[in-house]
């Protein structure tokens, strides 16, 4: 059943579907799977078994509560034999609840006080709809707590009111109707208009919109103004035709029956059905722009732990700031931190010669090859300055992203690193470290503090983290991690690694020296045999004695390529890198029961340019010098900038200002944008037309200018 279940919700074939389960249930990773078991899978990428892993899991948890589902109803001693099929057969949460909803424990309700006062017989025969004169049968029931007549029929009318509430068909027919007609308004609640902090939800004081179009930008925007206090909102669909619908499924007759029924139907829309279901609506709607949301962000993150690094170079980063002055530090190429010092070229001590001078002194002392300034506070007057530096070398400059910075240099990760610096030289060095390594250094801080989505504090923490934690591993997995320098961080987003062995990996180093092999790897202590199968292929050894080791040729096939060699009559070493012994090579020769075409087209693919990093180099950009605040811009000028962050509905891009601007989805193109990621990427260089300045609101509208 869970294979059906999972070709019905991704298409892939049945047999793939099987073999991935098969590795997944032998505790392989997804990165492993889709780099070294492609013939296995027939070839799934690691977002389809992403997917499997998605849908194993929810049919897992399904399954999980039809069985607590079944035991509760034996014990109760109501589970007959067509109950129990219909519970086994259902594919969906929502349908399994709903057979449930009838044996649920209740609270005290109406409609249990009115058994408890004897009235289920007669809402049976108002529910026979054959009875004419009902107020004399009803008289009958008249005893105990019931007073009257109409005390009767009213407690009847809640039992019925539960059982139309508990009907499958009619629960789904209002399902259906909230789908297709649900609207979704606000209002603003009077009190809190003039709060300043409601202002940036005032384009939902008054909204009305169809729930199932809703933008998920909007929705999670609306839901956030209403969780401040500041809106209502309100689901809404055609009461009277709703009604109709639940009339039509019901009442068969014209007498008094019907009536009763029919005040019955209307109490169970209003007290029951229609509040449970309109917040079934929208939660559905909710989940539906988290998972969009989600979706933005982990593009956003990917793409940002693949910016281009610049390598191994000699750096020297600065924070830059006004009255505590600029923070400076020197990096050797790897990124270790070889001096430290404050200058204070800005307002209030105004010293930009002594501070001009030292810059010039460091960059010769350390033999810099590039600088990277922060982008938060007086990062443009900062760069102003560097600029002006006559150097000896040609040193490149770049403005860096701060983003999540301080978060690292509080952090546990960055006291062990830098025990003995305070939070400003952490902040400096992880500045340029980013520069000379984004992904390296991004990965020890908590994504969601990176700042690349949008309410990531309003969607689903453990579904965004899971996301999150996904794209992390396939990003340090794609690009492969230096054993010998890697952090504890990064070691640990290593497929087969984690935090634990990243640690016992990083404690052997230090007292045992580099790596000079992968196969020396096995002597960290608890790391077994699966863990270095599922790790090793991503684990690069530099000038290791066997050349493979800086590849991402799994050991396993290292026979392979060894027989390779033979066959041609060269060596291993002048194998690698000859692409015109490699492109020449009879692929078919070397097919074994596990290895076939993909895995050794993979091999002759990274053979022909081993270790080759799949990031583009760093490249210096440059603002538009004369522009310094909101108030230089104006309409049509045509200006540098970066995208900083990607959303549903367009862009937003780095002017060299305090303020981004935006660039709508309808301002990407000409014509009609389905992907904002298809026509930019995070961090990309690109030219903007500015269309529209708000000062007083803080909002640039910008073009993107081809």
């Amino acid at each position: 059943m869970m294979i059906t279940y999972i070709v019905k919700h991704t298409q892939l074939a049945e047999k793939n579907i099987k073999s991935t389960i098969q590795l997944l249930n032998e505790d392989c990773t997804i990165p492993f799977i889709s780099r070294y078991r492609k013939e296995a899978t027939g070839n799934l990428d690691e977002v389809q078994i992403g997917d499997i892993v998605k849908y194993k899991a929810l049919f897992e948890a399904l399954e999980k509560r039809k069985i607590a589902i079944l035991k509760t109803l034996e014990e109760q001693d109501v589970l007959t034999e067509d109950l129990k099929q219909k519970i086994e057969n259902t594919q969906d949460l929502t349908t399994l609840e709903d057979l449930y909803l009838p044996f649920k424990k209740k609270r005290k309700t109406k409609a249990e006080t009115a058994r408890k006062n004897g009235l289920e017989p007669l809402a049976k025969i108002i529910m026979s709809q054959k009875a004419n004169d009902i107020e004399s049968i009803a008289f009958k029931y008249v005893k105990g707590d019931l007073s009257s007549v109409d005390e009767a029929l009213e407690g009847a009318r809640h039992i019925i009111a539960e059982w139309i509430n508990e009907r499958v068909d009619i629960r789904n027919n209002l399902r259906n109707q909230l789908e297709r007609h649900a609207q979704i308004s606000t209002k603003v609640i009077k009190t809190k208009k003039v709060d300043e902090k409601a202002q940036k939800f005032r384009d939902y004081f008054d909204w009305s919109e169809s729930l199932s179009r809703i933008p998920s930008h909007r929705l999670l925007a609306i839901l956030r103004a209403e969780s401040e206090g500041f809106i209502r909102v309100k689901i809404e669909i055609d009461d009277v035709r709703a009604l109709e619908h639940i009339d039509h499924r019901i009442i068969r007759s014209k007498n008094a029956c019907a009536d009763q029924i029919e005040l019955a139907i209307s109490d169970a829309y209003k007290r029951l059905l229609f509040p449970s279901l309109s917040n079934e609506a929208l939660q559905k709607a909710k989940e539906k722009a988290d998972e969009s949301a989600i979706t933005v962000f982990a593009k956003n993150l990917k793409q940002l732990l693949l910016g281009s690094p610049i390598g191994e170079k000699r750096v020297l980063a600065i924070d830059p700031g006004f009255r505590t002055g600029c923070k400076v530090v020197c990096l050797d190429a790897q990124g270790a931190l070889k001096h430290n010092e404050t200058i204070y070229p800005h307002a209030p001590k105004n010293d930009s010669i002594g501070a001009i001078k030292k810059i010039s002194s460091l960059a010769e002392a350390y033999k810099i090859e590039a600088i990277a300034i922060g982008n938060g506070t007086a990062s443009r007057e900062t760069e102003a300055l560097i600029r002006k530096i006559q150097f000896k070398n040609d040193i490149q400059v770049f403005v860096v992203s701060e983003a999540g910075a301080s978060i690292y240099s509080a952090s546990k990760i960055a006291r062990d690193e830098f025990p003995n610096y305070d939070v400003t030289v952490r902040g400096s060095v992880s500045i340029g470290r980013r520069l000379q390594d984004p992904l390296a250094e991004l990965v020890k801080i908590d994504a969601k503090s990176i700042g690349v989505g949008q309410y990531q504090h309003d969607v689903d923490q453990t579904k965004l983290q899971k996301q999150l934690d996904v794209v992390v591993e396939n990003c340090v997995n794609a690009v492969g991690v230096n054993i010998n320098t890697a952090s504890i961080p990064l070691l640990s987003s290593v497929s087969g690694i984690g935090p634990k062995l990243a640690e016992n990996i990083f404690n052997y180093r230090n007292e045992n020296g580099a790596f000079t092999s992968r196969n020396a790897i096995k002597k960290v202590p608890r790391l077994g045999g699966k863990a270095y199968q599922q790790a090793a292929g991503f684990l690069r050894i530099r000038d290791a004695k066997n050349p493979l080791d800086n590849s991402s040729v799994h050991p396993e096939t290292y026979k392979i390529v060894e027989k390779m060699a033979k066959d041609e009559g060269v060596s291993l070493q002048d194998l690698i890198g000859n692409k015109t012994i490699l492109q020449k090579i009879d692929l078919k020769k070397y097919y074994t029961k596990t290895v076939g075409l993909p895995t050794l087209q993979d091999i002759i693919k990274e053979l022909e340019k081993p270790g080759l990093d799949i990031r583009e180099t760093a490249k210096v950009f440059t603002f538009n010098q004369n522009i310094k605040t909101i108030t230089d811009l104006h309409e049509g000028q045509l200006l540098p900038g970066i995208v900083n962050n990607i959303t549903n509905f367009g862009c937003f891009v780095d002017i060299g200002i305090k303020e981004s601007g935006l660039i709508h989805v309808s301002n990407l193109s000409d014509s009609f944008v389905k992907d904002v990621n298809e026509h930019v990427h995070l961090h990309q260089q690109i030219i903007v037309k500015v269309l529209e300045v708000d000062v007083a609101r803080k909002r640039i509208q910008l073009k993107l200018h081809n």
